[in-house]
């Protein structure tokens, strides 16, 4: 008799954690869905971008480039000999 009781003790404390655990991210799911309606609703709209701006150049200067890539391939070259000693 004693072990029918514990298994029903079990039982019914797994079904109590199951559905707290449930409840808890039921209302998760909720408030996370109604705060993101809410930050959509009263968010401001972003101002447009005025593209016909002329940009700036973002690349550097051919001999900065020509000099980085000697410095790379130099690194490259000194950890591959390293590696193979």
């Amino acid at each position: 008799m004693q072990d029918l009781e514990l298994l029903q003790d079990g039982l019914t404390l797994m079904a109590l954690g199951m559905g707290v655990v449930f409840v808890f991210l039921t209302i998760l799911v909720i408030s996370v869905t109604l705060m993101s309606k809410l930050i959509g609703r009263f968010q401001p709209v972003p101002a447009a971008v005025d593209t016909s701006k002329k940009a700036s150049p973002s690349s550097p200067p051919a001999a900065q480039n020509d000099e980085v890539m000697a410095v790379i391939s130099a690194a490259v070259h000194r950890y591959r000999s390293a590696r193979r000693r």
